[in-house]
């Protein structure tokens, strides 16, 4: 189970404990007493079945109205999947929240409803207060027999961060032993990834600006733009031209106690991504006016908790199209060729307000990556909106990259979607 107190129950005791403060306050300095040895990863495994072929009202909770898997459903049951992992890894002392959604990949697509496997471990944590969890969902196979790759539907990476209770800052976990050559193969990609973010967070375009190549880029679809305005010419904007801000989708909900994480005032990451899944699927789908088959999630941040009673408020903008509406670096006229598929990435940013509307927090960025079977592209007008595009671009080009690096240390394409058109439609 997610929780384990009913909310009437946590929020009586929130309120005791209120009025019971000043004699507590002498405890918030005491330091938890944790046994902080190394583990292996085997000892936070954890799996669960989802008998989806066998229980038909549990079928019922996965299902659209097309009769497929709901991917917002089994995004809240990997994020539930990897606290039941952390835990298992630092024990019951601490507060584990979800950091991070690295990236969640489509392997090989359900061509049928079967039952499902939920699986997953630790696979990097170097003993300070944040820990990668490696998960998968795969076909349950017959007869007990191992899980093969072309069983596996999907994988992810959750960073998990774990807080002490009482002052709510980071603390230490046990790091990890590593005692095979495989065990060594993933605790070398999780370290690659926590490399990768360091990066990151050096190359943002609030401290870095758009390099050569992407200053003409932009000034290139500014020229274009400046074209389909000129009055003199026969130029037209083109029907498959979108401009980004007519993209854009908007929802707002108040945050009810039924979605609270296991410590109980606190809205849970699982369901975070399936809302930010959802709008921005139909983000895709306004966009095209078509059904975007989903490709990816790629890397995601969840920045500040979203607090129980709260107004989460989610904007969804189409950032970018593949192939783009213009390169100036194409090398022939065969780089110009219509596509007969278009990758689109939406960006959703999150924030939420206290019921009051006195306070205002941004609470994640999220970036999903769907195929669409037609050509169609999206057009920045404002240097915001062109922000948002090179932003989106640079993500494309490295999450290329890190699906190159993890390709090679996996030695196989398993798992990759760079061909465009693996997927699964919503």
């Amino acid at each position: 189970m997610r929780v384990k107190t009913p909310y009437i129950e946590a929020l009586r005791k929130q309120q005791k404990d209120v009025v019971d403060t000043p004699k507590k306050c002498g405890e918030l300095s005491k330091p938890l007493d944790r046994d902080l040895s190394p583990k292996k990863m085997s000892d936070s495994y954890y799996k669960v079945v989802l008998p989806l072929a066998q229980d038909p009202w549990l079928l019922d909770n996965y299902l659209n109205a097309n009769g497929h898997i709901r991917l917002g459903t089994l995004f809240m049951d990997l994020d539930a999947l990897s606290g039941i992992i952390a835990y298992k890894h630092t024990g019951e002392s601490v507060t584990t929240v979800t950091a991070a959604v690295d990236r969640i990949t489509i392997n090989h697509p359900l061509k049928e409803l079967c039952d499902l496997e939920l699986s997953g471990q630790v696979t990097y944590a170097t003993g300070r207060s944040s820990m990668e969890i490696s998960l998968q969902v795969a076909r349950v196979p017959e007869n007990g027999s191992e899980v093969s790759k072309e069983d596996v539907l999907m994988t992810c990476a959750f960073t998990m961060v774990s807080l002490n209770p009482s002052t709510k800052k980071p603390t230490n976990i046990p790091s990890l032993q590593i005692n095979t050559e495989d065990e060594r193969r993933l605790y070398k990609l999780g370290e690659n990834n926590y490399n990768a973010k360091k990066e990151l967070s050096k190359t943002t375009l609030r401290k870095q600006t758009p390099n050569d190549q992407e200053s003409d880029l932009i000034h290139a679809m500014w020229l274009k733009q400046l074209e389909y305005h000129d009055a003199t010419t026969s130029v037209h904007k083109p029907d498959d031209v979108v401009y980004m801000d007519s993209t854009r989708l908007y929802s707002s909900q108040i945050m009810q106690p039924q979605y609270r994480n296991r410590h109980n005032f606190m809205i849970f990451g699982g369901f975070l991504l399936k809302a930010t899944f959802e709008l921005a699927f139909c983000c895709a789908a306004s966009f095209s006016h078509s059904r975007p088959t989903f490709v990816s999630l790629d890397p995601s941040t969840f920045d500040n908790p979203v607090p129980v009673g709260s107004v989460l408020y989610l904007t969804a903008t189409v950032a970018y199209t593949d192939p783009p509406l213009v390169d100036v670096y194409a090398r022939s006229s065969d780089d110009h060729k219509e596509s007969q598929f278009t990758r689109v990435q939406i960006r959703v940013d999150s924030k939420v307000r206290d019921i009051e509307h006195g306070h205002t927090k941004p609470t994640g960025q999220f970036n999903y990556t769907f195929l669409l079977e037609k050509s169609i592209k999206v057009m920045p007008r404002t240097y915001s909106e062109f922000m948002i595009w090179v932003d989106a671009r640079r993500r494309v080009e490295r999450v290329a990259a890190i699906m190159d690096d993890s390709e090679m240390a996996r030695g196989s394409s398993h798992g990759s979607t760079r061909d465009g058109k693996r997927g699964i439609t919503e």
